[in-house]
């Protein structure tokens, strides 16, 4: 478990973190892939960095559009692996926005 985070260090977290939005709940950002192979090769690089942080995101895929959203169910809201995980997210998607 994690220590959750503050509403301002959730808030200054996401200025890092343009293509995300969210709360103490949760983080969440929509990626739209160029095709549906894409967008699942895609879910597939970040299910081995999750994996490998230990740390998982939700995942919904809607055709080309992939959504992830992050919270460490454990404590009950946004950590910093939270925060970590989006940026590893953002970094594979090659796009911050």
């Amino acid at each position: 478990m994690g220590t959750l985070l503050s509403a301002q260090q959730v808030a200054d977290g996401l200025r890092a973190l343009p293509a995300w939005h969210g709360d103490t709940t949760e983080i969440t950002r929509s990626y739209t892939a160029p095709d549906f192979l894409s967008g699942i090769r895609a879910v597939d690089a970040v299910a081995d960095a999750a994996e490998a942080a230990g740390h998982h995101p939700d995942i919904d895929i809607r055709w080309t559009t992939i959504t992830f959203t992050l919270v460490t169910h454990a404590s009950g809201g946004v950590t910093e692996a939270d925060l970590r995980l989006a940026a590893t997210i953002d970094e594979l998607l090659g796009t911050s926005a």
